[in-house]
């Protein structure tokens, strides 16, 4: 009797990496917004004499291969330059949130299966921006000579601004963003990775009461602004979804979920049977090629790629952007060689991060969702409602019954 052909999925989320402006994009004041595209017109029209820029469009023929530049069209109407394919061999579409905000656990959350219905508390964008009730018990039960920061920022610039005179003074870094987000930036050598931690863990439970959705630890190395680095050790504590999800489910069945990078630290540790970690999307790619070669029947292999967000959207590096996409496009075809023949590959995101726009916020914006492998018939899925589609997907795959949210993708 012919064994049923084993099946696995293999999610690899590029964080923020949007494909053009939803249709509620206006109630974020994102209309225009468009990450891939506004990269990919910098690339076609900037000059290798002019600094900054570069000569020649955005280079990713693989992604194109899979669908990228046909995902894009559905959803802003034109394919963006350099993106045009001759053979299309994955399934390709475009997805909207349906959850109420732009950040990284709701997408994520949404992916898996299970929207947001609910508002996140936000911090006001006046300075100082932490409430004394929160930032006074962490100066006293920490025995902290005070905060640095206190204000939105973007974590790299804070560090280089505030890290010398946080190792001068002890006191920590701790700002915010657009997202329902407290952050803790300190250097594992002078303040002390594991106070950083339990810091961190206290922030979290004063913050209950305001519905902070994540505490993030930022730890870094270095001597000066000159040289300051943050660290693979990051560990985000977060409010754990609200309902199942993909994983959990999988988790339910027995099989794995391999995490890589901070998928773990987006659902709370729940539902995941491994974890795996790197310093930047050259060893996160790597440590999901370690995952495959491991992984069993019925896993998930579930990989975020951070420096798309971190390095380039927040920091509004366009070039630099491209490199890491046309880098990341450059590997794929050694995922592509491990693919086992019940492997189903979803390259998507969690948001968008324009990095054309002002300001360092992400951006409302669909997001590629691009099917490879396992048979997949080449051709549109369309423009889908909700990311669920895709959890929705990936538990039909995998033969683990409907989940509460999205429809499947496939028929």
């Amino acid at each position: 009797m012919e064994r049923p052909m084993a099946r696995r999925a293999i999610i690899l989320v590029l964080d923020s990496f949007g494909i053009g402006a939803t249709a509620d994009a206006a109630q974020f004041g994102d209309t225009g917004a468009d990450t891939l595209g506004h990269i990919a017109q910098a690339c076609a029209e900037g000059r290798a004499d002019k600094p900054g820029l570069r000569a020649g469009h955005l280079t990713v023929p693989n992604l194109a291969r899979w669908g990228l530049g046909r995902a894009a069209e559905i959803s802003t109407g034109s394919v963006p330059a350099g993106l045009e394919a001759t053979r299309i061999e994955g399934a390709f579409g475009c997805a909207a949130e349906e959850s109420r905000g732009k950040d990284t656990p709701s997408g994520h959350w949404e992916m898996a299966g299970c929207p947001v219905p609910f508002d996140w508390g936000y911090f006001p964008r006046r300075q100082p921006c932490f409430p004394r009730d929160i930032i006074d018990p962490l100066i006293g039960e920490f025995d902290l000579p005070g905060i640095l920061g206190n204000k939105h920022a973007s974590g790299t610039e804070i560090i280089a601004e505030l890290g010398e005179e946080h190792i001068r003074t002890g006191k920590p870094i701790c700002y915010t963003s657009a997202d329902s987000v407290f952050q803790v930036a300190a250097h594992e050598e002078h303040f002390g990775l594991e106070r950083l931690y339990r810091l961190c863990e206290r922030a979290k439970i004063l913050l209950e009461p305001l519905n902070i959705g994540r505490v993030i630890a930022r730890p870094f190395v270095g001597k000066s602004k000159a040289d300051f680095r943050r660290t693979s050790h990051r560990r985000d504590y977060t409010t754990p979804p609200p309902d199942e999800t993909l994983l959990d489910r999988i988790s339910a069945s027995g099989r794995d979920v391999w995490s890589i990078g901070k998928i773990a630290d987006i659902f709370a540790h729940r539902g995941i049977s491994k974890k795996l970690k790197a310093e930047d999307n050259n060893g996160l790619f790597d440590q999901t090629l370690n995952a495959m070669a491991e992984a069993g029947e019925g896993a998930l292999i579930f990989s975020n790629f951070v420096d798309f967000d971190m390095l380039y959207g927040h920091r509004r590096d366009t070039i630099g952007y491209a490199a890491a996409l046309e880098a990341f496009d450059r590997r794929l075809p050694e995922l592509e060689a491990r693919l086992r023949p019940g492997d189903l590959v979803l390259v998507t995101a969690d948001h968008g991060c324009d990095p054309t726009r002002p300001g360092s916020d992400h951006t409302r914006e669909h997001v590629p969702v691009l099917f490879f492998g396992a048979g997949t018939r080449a051709g549109s899925v369309g423009k889908r409602e909700s990311f669920a589609d895709m959890g929705q997907t990936i538990a039909q795959h995998l033969g683990l019954g409907a989940l509460a949210h999205g429809r499947a993708c496939f028929s």
